[in-house]
Formats: structure tokens, sequence, C-alpha cells
């Protein structure tokens, strides 16, 4: 019983650090006073947290000018610069990782071919990168406080343990607590797809909203839902798996065993190929002329007219839609955010989207439901970032740095 009233007290303390904090970072400059006032606690706890804060240095003191012309108040806002973090996105042959502070301002980054085929293998090279990273950042980092990593697959985000991913075999593969115990600081570790969907939420095109989807298509088709401005996530911590709603019954085999999933048809090397078999049977494009085929290529002359490009990124967009039309009548999301190559060709692609969520969806669900491209997809890290951000924001990372 004790042992339970010891967590509930220090859950209480990181809970209400948290507030303060939050309230400084989203609303600052701000008094104690309106701190207290907004977040209901006691203006003693806010002072006694702020202090916290303060000799920590993760929130720093600024005059405001008083409108009465009397005494200038004093207001909070949060200290990013002392504090940097590691985010780092591992693909399936490549790494990238940015340093970012805890603002998500770009520090310094770097970008390798990165390939592994087990887990020993890709420990050990990601353990090599770091390190390499490190050692090359010495001069311009400060005060390490945190890694944040993205990757393709099923993970435990709470524990850090990845539980499948498409590339190679992994066995419930700790992988927060080996970065950790090598480092010395916090590790989190998630899906890329539902890190680019909270990076949206925080950041970029969905950052007007609490309830979102993103969905996003590269070498397979993925999604992430934000609900009240969290990532939804289900009973295993896995849900968005858009990718595998089957989509045609008799069509291709999927890597998951099923047939006709979503991402046989819409990915981007479902597209290639589909697009490579109507070249190859004589059908008229300017795409005949080219030796490599790729997503941007068949986008651009798609956006110049030519007919085989615009008809198979048409009926992607259809296929999206069909996808989508489910989702919006289960989460009934604020706007649809698509991540990915194709919005390269988003003018041909959007409105094949809409037609089928207008005529699958509930009306009321898709009434003004925007469709925007993500604004992030350009930058792999931050998906990454976007964790390091949430566990200052809950109190996780943001308790663990007032603890050291």
């Amino acid at each position: 019983m004790t042992g339970g009233q010891i967590g509930n007290v220090d859950l209480v303390k990181q809970l209400n650090s948290a507030a303060v904090y939050r309230l400084i970072d989203l609303q600052g400059p701000i008094s104690r006073i309106q701190v207290a006032d907004v977040s209901h606690l006691a203006p003693a706890s806010v002072t006694k947290i702020t202090r916290q804060l303060l000799e920590r240095g993760l929130i720093k003191e600024v005059a405001q000018q008083a409108s009465t012309g009397g005494r200038r108040a004093i207001s909070l806002t949060t200290e990013s610069a002392p504090f940097h973090s590691i985010a780092i996105r591992l693909g399936r042959n490549y790494i990238e990782m940015t340093l970012y502070d805890l603002s998500g301002k770009y520090i310094a980054g770097a970008a390798d071919k990165f390939s592994y085929s087990n887990q020993q293998e890709l420990t050990d090279g990601l353990l090599d990168h770091i390190r390499q990273f490190i050692s090359d950042n010495q001069n311009v980092m400060r005060e390490l406080v945190a890694f944040g990593i993205t990757l393709p697959g099923l993970i435990d985000p709470e524990k850090g343990i990845i539980e499948y991913m498409p590339n190679i075999e992994v066995d419930n593969f700790p992988l927060a607590e080996i970065i950790r115990d090598k480092f010395g600081v916090s590790c989190f570790v998630g899906n890329d797809i539902r890190g680019l969907a909270l990076a949206e939420h925080y950041f970029g095109s969905s950052r007007d909203c609490i309830d979102s989807i993103l969905i996003s298509m590269h070498h397979g088709t993925g999604a992430g839902i934000i609900v009240n401005g969290q990532v939804f996530l289900g009973y295993n911590r896995n849900v968005g798996e858009i990718g595998h709603i089957q989509i045609d019954p008799l069509g291709d085999k999927c890597q998951c065993g099923n047939f006709g999933c979503l991402e046989t048809v819409a990915s981007d090397p479902a597209v290639i190929t589909h697009v490579q078999q109507l070249l190859d049977q004589g059908y008229p494009s300017s795409l005949q002329e080219l030796e490599d085929l790729t997503m941007p290529a068949i986008c651009e002359a798609a956006n110049k007219g030519d007919e085989l490009a615009t008809q198979a990124l048409i009926k992607v967009g259809n296929q999206l839609g069909k996808a989508l039309a489910m989702t919006v009548n289960l989460f009934n999301p604020q706007k649809i955010v698509v991540a990915g190559n194709i919005t390269l060709a988003q003018d041909i692609v959007f409105p094949a989207i809409r037609r089928c969520v207008e005529t699958q969806s509930l009306s009321t669900f898709h009434k003004d439901l925007p469709i925007v491209a993500s604004e992030l997809y350009g930058q792999p890290t931050i998906g990454a970032f976007s964790m390091i951000k949430r566990a200052m924001l809950n109190g996780v990372l943001l308790q663990r740095m007032l603890d050291d």
C-alpha cells in the first residue's frame, strides 16, 4: 500500500511540474500568477516548481513592461538552447541523425547508408553511428538530455521495445534500454509514421487541431492518428496499419500474407511497378524516355499532362480515399494530412481522395474536412524529436532532468 502511495506522490509531482512547464513553454512569457490561475495549482506550488525549473536552467525570467507604468512584472519563458537531443530516423538501408535543442531548433545533422540484416548488426551499427555523430559534433553539443529514434515496425513506445520490423527478424528488441545504458540519458523509441503524425501536430500542418489523421505513402502505407492531441494507440500500443486494409480480395499477395491490401496498390514501389507494366505494354507516355522510373518522375509527368501518369495517380488517389473514408467514419478527424512523394502531384491526387471520402463516409464527418500535404515529410528526424518534445510536455523527461 505504501509503495502505491509513494508512486502516486511521484506521479502528482511529475504532472504538476509538467503542467507548469507546459504553460510556460506554450504560452510564455507568462507570470507566476497567470500560471497558478490557468493551472489551478496553489501559488505556493507554482513558486516551488518554478524555483526548481529556474535552478535547473529550464526556464528563465524576463521583464515585461507593465501597462500601468508601475513596476515591471516578471514573466517566465522556457530556456531551450543549453539542452540538446539527438533525433534518429532508421530506414531500411539508411540512417539520419539530427542534433536539436529543446525547442526543435536544428543544430547539426548527418545522413549515411546503413545496412543491417539482423538485430545484432542493427545494434552494433547504430551505436557506432551515434558515437561517430557525438564525436563529430562535440564542439557544438551542450548538455545531451535525450535520444529519440523512429523506425518502421511495431513498437511498444512506453518500454521502447521493438516487437516487429518489416525487414529483419527481431525478438522483443529493447532498443531504448540499450541506448540508455550506453549513453546514460533517456531514450524514446517509436514508429516512424506515428512520430511524423505527432510532429505535424506540434510543429506542422495539423498544429491547429486536436484530432487528425496522417497517411504516409512510401515503401509501404501507414497512418498516424491523433486524438485529443495524443497519438492514438491500441491495446498492443500500435494502431494505424491502414496499409493492410483489404482493398481488392483478388489482388496481389501482400508481405503480411493477405491479398489485395492497400499497400499492394498504394505504395511507391506498387505505383512504379504498375506504370512500368503499362509502359511495357506499349501505352504512350513521356515516361518511356526515362531510364530510371521514380515516383517523383511519375508525379512530374502527371503535372505536365501525361495521361498515363495522371490516370495511374488518380487510381492511387481513389484507393487511398477508400481506406481514408473508413478511418474518417471511425475517428471523425478535423484534418487529413498526406505525406510522401505522392504529394508532388497533389492537384491530381487530392481531388481523387476527396471524391472517395465524400461518397464513402458520413456527410457530417467529411463536410469542410481539409486534406492537406505534410509540412514536415522532408525532415526525416522531426518525428523522433517530437517524442522528446512530448516527454518534456507530459513530464516524463522533465522529471528525470529535475531529479538529476
